[in-house]
């Protein structure tokens, strides 16, 4: 009965009732699009950043600088010395192997010793900078996905090629470099080798693919000075969502500074959060405009149908019945608008799939379309929102409506 009651009173306001319905379609639909847009983004975009970056790594430094010996001989002293001399630290991870062998006895990771730094590329008069890594190919393979990324070459060629480099798709570009090119290669200490183009690899991320190249750890080593010295060791790990606590332990452990692919994009991980944030706020408003407009529904219902509610408890309906009858009406509203939302979400979802973009080959991760998440959990979390917006907006005018006493009605009414 008290059903039939809603839902005859909803029928005779169609017109308030359907526009209702569209502001709780738009904000579920616009709910599960806009998620998934981002949802999906996000996760594209870690993704590549967890493919073309080690999910830990070992580096030659200390999370805190180690204290000086006159510090740790006078920890209380009051005087203060000038002209001190710090003590030097060798440079590279001291006793690597013994780090190498540990990271063996550990399952479920690879690992890859390599020697880095900044090295100029000289090539027809023009000089580029660039990090060059040395890496063992054998170790290499498997702990990142630069064989993979070869789109020319071969990673084993810098084995079986002497003086080989492989360089990124954009570098090579942009100095106008191909297989086979022989190029002079200078580091900072002064020293010069000429070395052959062995590979050239793309990982889709761009400050990877101009900024990066390879070499033999063996050549890197001559180099920079650093013969038989390795500056970090870059793990990769079959759970990569362990990698702060793998950090944790190998710190503890050795003491050098491990960082986790989480600790280093931190800030891109916040910025996400802010995102997130604007989402979720923008979809809140558009329910909240749905809701106002159920209110407004409900509310004037209520107002033209005092005198009804006065024949209705006056037959023997309670509070609790009238408050049913009113919102249900906002609930019934809520149910057919988060259906529509779910079905023009859907094809929202498909749409922006679809659409092909055309971005700067410049731009910081390339992307030929907007990767879209799908998820259930999208529509019942944007069904959920929907339905307690358009309960709650009903849930107010009909309690005003329960509260009205029958006397007090027929006496406005005769009066």
């Amino acid at each position: 009965m008290i059903g039939y009651v809603a839902v005859h009173y909803l029928v005779n306001r169609k017109r308030q009732a359907a526009i209702s319905v569209v502001g709780v379609m738009l904000g579920v639909a616009f709910f599960i699009a806009i998620s998934g847009m981002l949802q999906g983004m996000h996760q594209f975009f870690i993704k590549r950043l967890v493919d073309s970056y080690p999910h830990v790594m070992i580096s030659d430094e200390f999370r805190e600088p180690e204290a000086q010996p006159v510090v740790l001989r006078y920890p209380d002293a009051m005087t203060v010395i000038r002209g001190l001399k710090p003590k030097e630290e060798t440079q590279g991870i001291r006793n690597y192997r013994q780090i190498v062998e540990g990271l063996k006895e550990m399952p479920a990771l690879t690992y890859s010793p390599i020697t880095s730094g900044q090295v100029f590329l000289r090539y027809g008069g023009r000089d580029v900078s660039t990090t060059l890594y040395g890496v063992d190919p054998r170790l290499e393979r498997n702990a990142s996905k630069l064989a993979r990324d070869m789109k020319i070459g071969r990673i084993e060629n810098l084995m079986t090629t002497s003086n080989g480099i492989i360089l990124g798709r954009a570098m090579a570009e942009k100095i106008g470099l191909g297989m086979g090119a022989r190029l002079n290669v200078i580091s900072p200490v002064g020293l010069i080798m000429q070395m052959k183009v062995v590979g050239i690899f793309d990982s889709g991320v761009t400050q990877v693919d101009s900024g990066t190249s390879y070499a033999n750890i063996k050549k890197v080593q001559v180099l920079q000075n650093k013969v038989d010295k390795i500056n970090q060791i870059n793990i990769r790990l079959e759970d990569v969502d362990s990698a702060p606590a793998v950090a944790t332990v190998l710190e503890r452990k050795y003491r050098y500074k491990a960082e986790s692919w989480q600790e280093a994009f931190k800030n891109i991980f916040e910025l996400f959060v802010v995102q997130n944030g604007i989402m979720y706020t923008t979809v809140c408003v558009i329910l909240l405009v749905a809701g106002f407009g159920i209110y407004n529904i409900i509310s004037s219902s209520v107002m033209e149908k005092y005198r009804d509610i006065a024949i209705l408890k006056s037959m023997g309906f309670s509070e609790s019945d009238v408050i049913g009858i009113f919102f249900w009406q906002g609930v019934v509203i809520g149910i057919i608008g988060v259906f529509a939302g779910w079905a023009c979400g859907a094809v929202l979802v498909e749409i922006l799939a679809s659409i092909k973009l055309s971005l700067n080959k410049d731009v910081a991760v390339r992307m030929d379309g907007f990767p879209m998440f799908r998820s259930v959990w999208l529509y019942a979390a944007g069904g959920i929102m929907g339905l307690l917006s358009a309960a709650f907006a009903a849930w107010i005018p009909a309690r005003r409506a329960a509260r009205l006493h029958p006397v007090d009605i027929i006496r406005g009414a005769s009066g």
